[in-house]
C-alpha cells in the first residue's frame, strides 16, 4: 500500500507541474484571445478583466476580410512552403550520405552541421544583408527562401538521418545485389521507407519558416512581398488599423495554424525526431 500511495503522490505532483507549465505558456495566448474579443470601447477603457464584458468576433472578420492581411498570409505560405521543399532537396541527399557512407570525420562533420544550427541570424545580420544586397536578392521571395533553407537545413538533416538510420542496411545490400546503384537505392528504397520522417521534416520546416521574422524583416521592404510576421508588425503601425484589438486578432490568426499543425501531428513529428536515437 505504501508504494502505491507514493506512486499516486508522484503522479499528482507530476500533473500539478504539467498544469502549472501549461498555464505559464498558455496565459499569453489566453490574454491575447481576450484582447481580440474586446470591442474598441472596452480597449480604450483599459479594463483588465480576462473575460470581455461584451465579446465580439468583429475583429477577426475585419482582419480576414482585409486584402492586405490576406496577402501577408499568402506570402508567408509561399515562403514557408518553398523553403521546406528546398530544405528536403538539400537535406535528403546529405542525410543519406551521413547515414550510409563511411568517410573520415563523419561524426565531426555532423557536429559542425549542428553547430551551424546554433548560430543566430542576429550574429550575421549585417553581413547577410550586405551579401544579399550585392547579389541583388533583397526584396525578393527567392532571396529570403534561400536564407530560410540555409537556416533550416542542419536541423532537417539531423531529423532525416535518424529516419534513414532506422531503415535496415540489408535492404540496401539486397538492392545492390540486384544491380541498383546508389541513386537507385536512394530513390527506390530510402525515399519510400522514410516517408514519415520526410513528412515530419517538411512540417517542421514549414512551421519554422512560418514563424520567421528577422530574415524577412531584414531582406524585404516591399509591403506586397512581406510574410505574416513582418506584415503584422507593419499592420500595427498603419493609420487606420492601429487598434490593439485588431492587432491581437491578427496575431492569433497568424499563430493558430502553426500550433494546430503541431498538436495534430505531434506524434509524427516527435517520432521522426527521436527515430534512431536508441538504435544500437
Amino acid at each position: 500500500m505504501r508504494p502505491l500511495r507514493q506512486d499516486r503522490i508522484g503522479d499528482a505532483l507530476s500533473y500539478l507541474f504539467l498544469a502549472i507549465t501549461f498555464l505559464f505558456f498558455a496565459w499569453p495566448l489566453l490574454w491575447l484571445l481576450s484582447l481580440a474579443l474586446r470591442t474598441r470601447k472596452e480597449i480604450f477603457l483599459g479594463v483588465s478583466r480576462l473575460i470581455p464584458k461584451a465579446p465580439t468576433l468583429e475583429n477577426f472578420g475585419a482582419i480576414l476580410s482585409s486584402d492586405k492581411f490576406a496577402g501577408y498570409l499568402w506570402n508567408g505560405l509561399i515562403l514557408s512552403s518553398c523553403s521546406a521543399i528546398g530544405c528536403l532537396i538539400v537535406a535528403l541527399p546529405a542525410a543519406y550520405a551521413f547515414s550510409r557512407f563511411p568517410f573520415r570525420g563523419k561524426g565531426a562533420w555532423m557536429m559542425v552541421l549542428l553547430a551551424f544550427q546554433m548560430i543566430s541570424p542576429l550574429v550575421i545580420m549585417v553581413p547577410l544583408y550586405r551579401y544579399m544586397a550585392a547579389l541583388h536578392l533583397t526584396d525578393s521571395h527567392f532571396g529570403a527562401t534561400m536564407v530560410y533553407i540555409a537556416l533550416a537545413v542542419p536541423m532537417v538533416t539531423w531529423i532525416l538521418k535518424g529516419s534513414i538510420d532506422g531503415i535496415p542496411k540489408s535492404l540496401d545490400e539486397a538492392a545492390v545485389i540486384d544491380g541498383c546503384g546508389h541513386f537507385s537505392v536512394f530513390w527506390r528504397i530510402i525515399l519510400p521507407l522514410s516517408a514519415p520522417g520526410i513528412a515530419s521534416a517538411f512540417i517542421i520546416s514549414v512551421i519554422a519558416g512560418w514563424s520567421q521574422f528577422l530574415v524577412p524583416f531584414l531582406l524585404i521592404s516591399k509591403e506586397s512581398l512581406m510574410p505574416i510576421g513582418v506584415g503584422i508588425f507593419q499592420y500595427a503601425g498603419t493609420q487606420n488599423d492601429s487598434s490593439l484589438q485588431l492587432l491581437a486578432a491578427a496575431c492569433l490568426v497568424s499563430v493558430v495554424p502553426a500550433i494546430a499543425a503541431f498538436l495534430a501531428l505531434q506524434r509524427l513529428i516527435l517520432g521522426a525526431m527521436t527515430e534512431g536515437a536508441v538504435k544500437g
